[in-house]
């Protein structure tokens, strides 16, 4: 009876029907774990119970602080609440969990300079058709999303006035690694694709969305009047990536997605200040995705939610929901102050 009232909640929720779902489609789940979720009390119990609810297919998973325990626990207390999962590291902070077995898992994409930040790649068949997934977690170095917002990007701190020229964010921004690790990506997949592989990628990025960031959007969330072209999201549209949450929501004004920072009210009733790292300011984005690429229409998106509280921050204090953003809503713990990503994919079969 439980079981059924989960699972209605579920396809109320989320839209999902299983008999859909059994046959030629799947779903994958994206969600920064903030540091295995030791910020929040019980916040390792809390992610498995995001993991069980949101009974993903596949899953991204980054901040993963002790990779091979993390693993072999995760997998062990799914199986005991029913779930059946293949689950790897590979030694990464990022993870890659499966229904399905993987035919190969690999470190990926690795920039000299920034090993510790490699992907992890997995070839997993779903219906009899392989897909390539890539779990990533991009440098949180240089945040200069907080450039306009009047806050320096690598000191956290408020600065004289906020920086809104386009050339000098983006000058700051590519002190990172993450224009590299995206650009060592498209190279990868680009040569899977040529083989005939779909592709679905995912993770935090740390780093907004210019889809987010043009003119519309200028003079809100303390934009300040800055348009900015983001890197990563550039160069992936550019190279046919499509980012799975503007594919069905592509008004950034009424549904602006933010993943980052997440009203989460455990982690306000230990320490406020650890969720908001420019208290004066609006320094909400979105900075975690799932970007997919279809070769041979084998591969389409079926819907794309947030998963996590509704709530946000603004100005270092928890508000409600003030956007028309869909959302899945575990009950229970949250244990980190990112939301993530819920898609629905359908896949045809290779036969």
């Amino acid at each position: 009876m439980k079981r059924t009232v989960y699972l209605l909640l579920l396809i109320c929720l989320f839209g999902i029907k299983l008999e859909a779902k059994e046959k030629n489609s799947f779903t994958v789940l994206q969600l920064n774990i903030w540091h295995e979720g030791s910020k929040v009390p019980d916040g390792y119990q809390g992610i498995l119970s995001v993991l069980d609810q949101a009974d993903a297919d596949v899953v991204f998973l980054c901040e993963i602080r002790n990779p091979a325990k993390f693993m072999e626990n995760i997998l062990k207390d799914l199986k005991a609440k029913g779930k059946q999962y293949y689950g790897e590291t590979l030694g990464l902070s990022v993870g890659i969990l499966s229904k399905y077995k993987p035919e190969s898992i690999v470190k990926s994409c690795i920039v000299p300079g920034d090993e510790h930040r490699a992907m992890l790649k997995a070839l997993i068949p779903i219906n009899g058709q392989p897909i390539y997934f890539y779990s990533c977690h991009l440098d949180y170095t240089h945040y200069e999303c907080y450039m306009p917002r009047g806050y320096s990007g690598t000191t956290w701190k408020k600065i004289d006035a906020p920086v809104t020229n386009e050339a000098t964010i983006l000058e700051a921004n590519r002190l990172s690694y993450r224009d590299e690790s995206i650009r060592a990506f498209i190279k990868d997949a680009e040569a899977e694709i040529k083989k005939g592989y779909s592709i679905v990628m995912g993770g935090d990025f740390n780093e907004p969305s210019h889809l987010d960031w043009q003119a519309d959007t200028k003079n809100l969330f303390d934009h300040n009047g800055a348009i900015v072209n983001w890197d990563c999201s550039v160069m992936l549209h550019k190279s046919g990536f499509k980012d799975a949450y503007r594919e069905k929501h592509p008004d950034p004004i009424k549904y602006p997605g933010f993943t980052f920072p997440a009203g989460n009210k455990l982690a306000e009733e230990a320490k406020l200040e650890i969720l908001a790292w420019a208290p004066e300011a609006d320094e909400r984005d979105r900075i975690d995705f799932i970007y997919y690429f279809p070769v041979h229409s084998a591969l389409s998106l079926q819907q794309s939610v947030l998963v996590g509280p509704s709530e946000t921050v603004l100005r270092g204090k928890i508000i409600k929901k003030d956007s028309k953003d869909k959302f899945f809503v575990p009950k229970g713990i949250w244990p980190t102050d990112h939301k993530g990503n819920l898609a629905r994919f359908k896949v045809k079969s290779s036969n």
